[in-house]
């Protein structure tokens, strides 16, 4: 695609040249073993995690290993499993399990184990059956949370004593075991008006290229619906949505024209060198994790939870990931990127980059499953 300088289309061209002169691509589920990390990513995370650059740099290490031990303990515990989460204090994957027989099998793979009450099955039973009801505005969302072993509700602090609120609660509980949290603010989207940047618009609303797939990119369904014209950030023709779904999801796909093409490059903006993508591994809940988008740039934080319902204005989304990075209107559609590896689309949150907040995003597999898309790699 089109970049806004010469400067930038150089970096890209550079970083795509020596990523593929440097090791061939890899599949889409692959883990990199032993990745470069650049001095910019580890000046974001200074920023925004408070490490220092050694603690940044054994953190990634160890969020890389907990990452390849996930699935597989996932396999080993069985009917057994109740979630897993990546520890930063003591940077290990931790497995929850309902019995201890396989508890041995899955310390042998490297990770540490919890006892719990309930599997990770019959917390997403709960949970589905919470997805099948209507929310109040008063309730900001739910998920499973593998740490208390429970499906958290998160309703508005001002609005915790509605009637309505305390009865989709009292039914909530009567669904499985629920933990109810609070919150001030009330999630949104973030698209915007037409201003300057890196985006693309589609009438009068600016949102953030995410991720490049062959023939196109992704982006936040909430950005577009199905067969409206994309403009690029110079305002010329770039394409067309061809699939859009918000809510209940919150993911597109837009093809682009010719003219414009796609490289396997989340923007840095100059707070770190452009990121090559190199597949779309997920991180486990924990993990460090940073954003791209066209009005706040670069920010970076942690995911904080998985599979989380969030309850907008205009509809609830399902299955969405929540984190502790900021982002502002503009930002929608925009690419989370955890190390090299794809994680989502920039869906909504609260809060700002000035005083901080959370984001969610629509977990990228999920979006390339949905519509038959090939991840651009590296």
């Amino acid at each position: 695609m089109k970049r806004t300088s010469a400067l930038r289309a150089a970096a890209a061209a550079l970083l795509l040249t020596v990523g593929l002169g440097a090791a061939q691509a890899m599949p889409a589920s692959a883990v990199p073993t032993a990745p470069a990390t650049s001095p910019g990513l580890l000046d974001a995370m200074r920023q925004d995690l408070g490490l220092t650059a050694q603690q940044a740099e054994e953190r990634l290490a160890a969020e890389r290993a907990a990452a390849r031990v996930e699935s597989e303990a996932k396999k080993a515990a069985g009917g057994s499993y109740g979630g897993s989460w990546f520890d930063a204090g003591t940077g290990r994957l931790v497995v929850a399990l309902t019995d201890r027989d396989e508890e041995a099998e899955v310390k042998a793979l490297g990770a540490d184990t919890r006892l719990v009450r309930h599997s990770a099955g019959a917390l997403d039973r709960a949970k589905a059956r919470l997805d099948a009801r209507p929310a109040p505005s008063g309730v900001a969302g739910w998920h499973v949370d593998p740490r208390s072993n429970s499906v958290v509700v998160t309703v508005v602090r001002a609005e915790r004593n509605a009637p309505a609120v305390r009865a989709f609660v009292e039914r909530a509980r009567d669904a499985g075991p629920v933990t109810v949290a609070e919150t001030a603010n009330v999630p949104r989207t973030y698209a915007a008006g037409t201003v300057g940047g890196d985006p693309y618009y589609t009438g009068n609303v600016r949102c953030s290229i995410g991720f490049s797939v062959h023939g196109g990119f992704v982006t936040a369904g909430h950005c577009g619906g199905a067969g409206a014209a994309v403009r690029g950030w110079d305002g010329s023709a770039m394409g067309t949505f061809q699939g859009s779904s918000f809510p209940g999801n919150d993911y597109a796909y837009v093809s682009i024209h010719s003219g414009w093409w796609t490289v396997p490059v989340v923007l840095g903006w100059g707070a770190i060198p452009d990121r090559l993508v190199k597949g779309s591994a997920e991180a486990p809940v924990g993990a460090s994790i940073c954003r791209s988008g066209s009005t706040t740039k670069w920010h970076c934080g942690s995911v904080l939870a998985k599979n989380e319902t969030v309850n907008y204005s205009q509809g609830a989304v399902y299955q969405m990931t929540k984190t502790s990075v900021c982002a502002e209107g503009g930002d929608s559609g925009g690419a989370f990127i955890s190390g090299d590896q794809a994680q989502g689309v920039t869906s909504g949150g609260w809060g700002n980059c000035s005083t901080g907040g959370e984001t969610w995003f629509q977990p990228v597999n999920e979006i390339l499953s949905r519509y038959g898309l090939t991840l651009h790699t590296a």
